[in-house]
């Protein structure tokens, strides 16, 4: 049985940064982390002023040192299957290889980020995170200037293309037959010189070197060195036994410090809306959290809580 004020659900960017804020309030955390990282396959992450170029394990290993390092994080390996109310605060379950975690907490910030579910092509798992990615703020750069493909099944695939389009002039949209796409959105492609297949894509193409090209169902080949996929994303989140609001697409709905509503219960990071962001965006939300989370322990503050709101 462990007891801290703070229970920080997930170690990615924004669980990190919520710890280590937290910490250096002088926070009692109790840092769960199952590493099962969504961004495991990518080789390098970008856009982290000092870090850039890193291997985002690489930045989870740091960030857990930094908060380790302080004598009120207490760190641990688990899969939680349970948070719930308890009196005035929370229980937390979890277990790895057959050890229980038992914790008693004032406070818990969910930071478990998301499961991706990728459009179904057999070879698309051997490319990705090398010639495949799913972040264009993340990955366009290295890709700018080459022959792109975009597989999108969603319905915001002309948004995301206008959005690649601005790395490459030489761009094609795949639908695979299921993204929604009107007269309107067609025209809005063709201004900007991105060509759209409505046909079925069996698979990607390519071998050690890389991507190749993208095949569809009818044989055909069209050439690409380089691709970007939009995932469907999913907020598994069984777990927690509490009665949070969720948008649309499942995320966790919270205002801009992370409250979900739900007094001592916060969520940051990919979990919230709008989605995968930035590491150092995630970064950022997760310090916001905690500055949230540790003014409403300290309590007699609803003066700021509703400046800030």
């Amino acid at each position: 049985m462990r007891t801290a004020d703070v229970a920080v659900i997930g170690a990615g960017p924004a669980g990190l940064s919520a710890a280590l804020n937290l910490v250096r309030a002088r926070r009692t955390v109790l840092l769960v982390d199952a590493n099962r990282p969504r961004n495991a396959a990518t080789l390098l992450s970008h856009g982290f002023i000092t870090r850039d170029g890193i291997s985002p394990l690489e930045l989870r290993r740091l960030g857990r040192t930094e908060v380790e390092g302080y004598p009120e994080a207490t760190v641990v390996q688990s899969v939680v299957d349970s948070v719930r109310p308890d009196g005035d605060g929370w229980a937390v379950h979890g277990t790895w290889r057959g050890t229980e975690l038992d914790a008693g907490v004032r406070a818990v910030v969910v930071a478990t980020g998301l499961r991706e579910e990728f459009p179904a092509l057999p070879s698309l798992r051997a490319f990705y995170g090398t010639s495949v990615h799913s972040c264009v703020e993340c990955d366009g750069y290295e890709e700018a200037g080459e022959p792109l493909a975009l597989v999108c099944e969603t319905p915001d695939v002309v948004d995301r293309a206008l959005l690649l389009a601005s790395w490459s002039d030489d761009l094609v949209v795949y639908t695979n037959g299921v993204a929604p796409l009107d007269d309107r959105g067609r025209a809005r492609l063709a201004a900007a010189g991105v060509r759209v297949d409505e046909r079925p894509v069996a698979d990607l193409e390519g071998g050690r070197d890389g991507l190749t090209g993208v095949r569809l169902a009818d044989g055909s080949v069209t050439a690409h060195t380089g691709a970007f996929v939009r995932p469907v994303w999913h907020a598994d989140l069984d777990w927690l036994e509490a009665p949070v609001s969720r948008d649309q697409d499942g995320l966790v709905v919270v205002d801009r410090l992370g409250r979900t509503g739900v007094p001592g219960l916060y969520a940051v990071g990919d979990v919230t809306p709008p989605g995968p962001e930035q590491l150092i965006v995630a970064a950022g939300h997760g310090a916001s959290t905690a500055a949230a989370v540790h003014r409403d322990l300290v309590g007699g503050l609803e003066d700021l809580r509703d400046a800030v709101q």
